[in-house]
């Protein structure tokens, strides 16, 4: 029988926990207890809760399968009435949504994102669009809330969900502003140093204007500008290209400090493409992070949505040298097994590039999401968070364990009968020992539990003949603060 690894960690835990914990007493609830069972993960959700619940089931949908009801439904009840999302709601019935600022602007395109995808919810998608657009900042984009100054990544977040979502983005103005008018004034163009051509800044310096170059950011809109979000259909070679065609990107083209051919939302795609591609071949295919006095540390979050990116944009030999890497390296990715959102995007880039989640260099990215929230409809039996390479063997100890313990309990229960079937012993013959000796005898043979419990990998002393004592009176098993 075959016995998924949490299972079996379940079972042994179970184990110990009945030998360890006195009778009567009541084990501590998880730090988790209180949260939706409908919620994927486990972390404090308070500022993402929304947003991996939507990648997650817009993973799930992506490998075809169909997520669990009462998933969907927690995420139509963190909806507010004016269609916008806050980051998390833990009680959607009785917490407001009375102040439009506390709207969350990037949940709420994830949601839409989702929800699009799945269908059959056109009167909640058709509200997240109509609230999207009536917060949109007068230069065409959106900050994170509603009422700060545009940042890329939030305006290429909404933009990528208006286009999910079937909207047309050039159609969403305020004035005469659309948010490509937005992103525009994001990119750093010929003025800028040769190898910082083609990528945006998060936001402009507020004081001085001047652009910084940003990989995240860059990637967002990459994805935007080629008009798709995160669930990115492959695409197949066209009759007569040999399987593996790639459009390469054209970088930022200059004159002097002017562009070559006039910017648009295409031209601009591929000049940031150009920029990620050569941060890739720089860095081993992957972006990396670093934070003010501290080392360069992969970027797995953006490697994985630029391996999207890249595939939206056309350049699939690029996002699939990037997949490769991640492949290879995901194990890498601190703590990402216990977040959807970070499992939900390595399965959407696997999709992007026509790649199985299912066998992702060795790990089941269904199982591992399945773990952390509801399994949808059609997901094999999950198994522990760790690459399917290790399952087998850690199985295997988790049932050695097993065994041992029982193999234990069972010695401890028989010596226990033997002691108790067993007779008085007579008398001593031997002469008695010196009153010195019994004392070091006395020593030699602790009781309480030091004896009872001898220390783990350390053989128990033999008890001593030559002086045989009456059996000592049974005693309850010694608790576990007591060793």
């Amino acid at each position: 029988m075959h016995l998924p690894r949490r299972g079996a960690l379940a079972l042994a835990g179970a184990a110990v926990i009945a030998l360890t914990t006195p009778l009567g007493a009541v084990a501590a609830p998880a730090a988790d207890d209180a949260l939706p069972d409908a919620l994927f993960g486990s972390a404090d959700p308070s500022y993402d809760g929304v947003w991996r619940q939507s990648v997650a089931l817009l993973a799930q949908d992506a490998a075809g399968y169909t997520p669990a009801p009462e998933a969907v439904e927690w995420l139509l009840q963190q909806q507010c009435a004016d269609g916008s999302f806050l980051s998390y709601r833990a009680d959607p019935e009785g917490e407001a949504c009375a102040d439009v600022t506390l709207a969350d602007s990037n949940a709420t395109a994830m949601a839409l994102q989702a929800l699009a995808a799945l269908g059959g919810h056109d009167e909640a998608v058709a509200g997240t669009v109509n609230w999207l657009t009536g917060v949109q900042n007068a230069d065409g984009g959106w900050s994170y809330n509603p009422g700060g100054a545009s940042d890329a990544s939030s305006t290429a977040v909404v933009v990528s969900a208006l286009a999910a979502a079937g909207t047309d983005p050039a159609e969403v103005v305020r004035g005469d502003a659309s948010p490509y008018d937005a992103l525009a004034g994001m990119q750093l163009g010929c003025t800028a140093p040769a190898a910082e051509r083609g990528g945006f800044a998060w936001q402009p310096d507020p004081d001085s204007g001047a652009l910084m170059v940003n990989d995240a950011a860059t990637v967002d809109v990459v994805l935007a500008l080629a008009g798709a979000g995160l669930l990115v259909t492959p695409t197949t070679p066209a009759e007569g290209d040999a399987p593996g065609t790639d459009t390469p990107p054209v970088a930022l083209e200059c004159d002097g400090g002017e562009p070559v051919a006039e910017l648009t939302p295409q031209t601009a795609a591929s000049a940031g493409a150009a920029y990620l591609t050569a941060r890739l071949e720089a860095g081993d295919q992957h972006l990396v992070t670093a934070f003010p006095g501290a080392e360069e540390q992969p970027d797995f979050g953006s490697t994985a949505r630029t391996v999207i990116a890249l595939a939206a944009a056309g350049h699939s030999e690029s996002a699939e040298a990037v997949l490769d890497w991640l492949r290879e390296h995901h194990g890498g990715w601190a703590d990402y097994a216990t977040n959807p959102a970070a499992v939900g995007t390595l399965v959407l880039a696997a999709h992007a590039t026509g790649a199985a989640p299912e066998s992702f260099g060795g790990t089941d990215l269904i199982s591992e999401l399945s773990l952390l929230g509801p399994a949808p409809d059609g997901a094999g039996m999950a198994t522990d968070p760790a690459s399917s390479t290790e399952d087998s063997g850690s199985g295997s100890l988790v049932w050695v364990l097993l065994i041992g313990l029982a193999i234990g309990i069972g010695i401890g229960v028989v010596m226990s009968m033997r002691r108790k079937a067993a007779p008085a012993p007579a008398p001593a013959r031997t002469a008695p020992a010196e009153p010195d000796q019994e004392q070091q005898q006395a020593g030699q043979e602790p009781t309480g539990p030091e004896r009872e419990q001898p220390e783990q990998g350390r053989a128990e002393p033999e008890p001593k003949q030559e002086k045989p004592e009456p059996p000592a009176p049974e005693k309850d098993a010694p608790k576990k603060d007591e060793e």
